[in-house]
């Protein structure tokens, strides 16, 4: 019966793939049935479970689990040579799952309507239409980086413990929320992640572990960018698991946010992406545009380049290669490279809207 049952769940692999390719030409069944339906009760339940326990459950999970595997693998690695039907049929059974679990509590978000369809925005943008969003980011950020007290000249840390940002990012959700209802945020979930240096060195800021409800921020990374990858980190919990989407929410989130530092914080994140992409789209713009920002702000960005640089490492390249398989494979087509496409969400949603 046992062999049966790992038979079964095997043949469910493929199936459950070909349902998920189906249910992509369905998106508003999605929203509504799971992403607005079952969904919220779900990621709920799960911050409500975990969210209270000071340390990142999912860091131990991942820690577990990866154990797990190892000894599995070190008890059943002959029968690669004397059972192989059976030795990937069993683990083609643990795959479906994974995949079904994974699917059920987190990953039919993929297919959701895009976030520009939801919001009423357009999805394509003119260069004088960036140059246009830009100088008037250029302008605010610089304003906001002397409001708070500097020099155009120095760089600005935060005055916050990073246990205190967490409590504010839960704010800039609350005042987010009133405009719009979709993107409340209750309870709260998020910790630094345990395995910070780790996930320094495969050069990421941080994740959300579905299996918990988790968002899971990097200890390590430089205060300005603290506050916006918390909000990233929070978007998907809430369920918007497309990169450009969670990073615009982001800007969002730290944009309405009452306190002016953290405010500052997403105007200068939205800008960083503006002019790297004006700098691919008009070079000549781009380098009359980029001495109009405060030397302080420039400062760090260059900052941040620098703490990545440090760690780069080969590893890093293979993490990035897996994880733009996996966006692509979620319904992402241009995989890592969508993260850039969070451009288009400011310059459309900020051409009528003031800064």
């Amino acid at each position: 019966m046992q062999k049966r049952s790992r038979l079964i769940l095997a043949l469910l692999l493929p199936i459950q793939y070909l349902i998920l390719l189906l249910l992509r030409n369905f998106p508003e069944f999605v929203e509504r049935y799971y992403s607005q339906g079952i969904y919220p009760f779900l990621s709920a339940l799960l911050r409500y479970v975990f969210g209270w326990i000071p340390f990142s459950v999912g860091d131990v999970f991942y820690l577990l689990l990866g154990v797990l595997i190892l000894r599995w693998l070190y008890q059943n690695y002959k029968r690669l040579w004397k059972e192989p039907t059976r030795f990937f049929i069993d683990i083609a059974a643990a795959l479906s799952v994974i995949y079904f679990t994974f699917n059920m509590i987190w990953g039919l978000n993929y297919l959701r309507p895009p976030l520009y369809q939801t919001l009423g925005l357009d999805s394509t943008y003119t260069t004088e239409e960036l140059i246009q969003t830009t100088e008037r980011l250029i302008q605010k950020s610089n304003e906001l980086h002397r409001a708070l007290g500097y020099a155009d000249s120095t760089k600005i840390d935060l005055p916050y413990s990073q246990n205190e940002i967490f409590k504010k990012s839960k704010e800039g959700y609350s005042n987010l929320e009133k405009e719009f209802p979709s993107l409340h945020y209750a309870p709260s979930s998020i910790k630094k992640s345990g395995w910070s240096l780790g996930l320094t060195y495969m050069g990421y800021s941080g994740y959300y572990n579905p299996l918990t409800g988790e968002a899971q921020v990097n200890r390590l990374i430089k205060s300005y960018k603290f506050p916006v990858v918390s909000c990233h980190e929070q978007a998907h919990q809430i369920g918007y698991a497309a990169e450009n989407e969670a990073n615009f929410i982001a800007t969002l989130a730290t944009l309405y946010n009452k306190d002016p530092y953290i405010q500052y914080t997403g105007y200068i994140f939205a800008l960083r992406y503006c002019i790297n992409e004006l700098a691919r789209r008009d070079e000549t713009a781009y380098e009359t545009i980029l001495p109009t920002v405060n030397f302080g702000i420039l400062e760090s960005y260059r900052e941040m380049r620098e703490f990545w640089a440090s760690y780069e490492n080969p590893f890093e390249d293979f993490s990035k290669i897996f994880w733009d398989q996996f966006l692509k494979a979620n319904n992402q087509s241009k995989g890592i490279q969508s993260y850039s496409y969070m451009v288009a969400l400011v310059v459309n949603y900020f051409e009528d809207r003031p800064i």
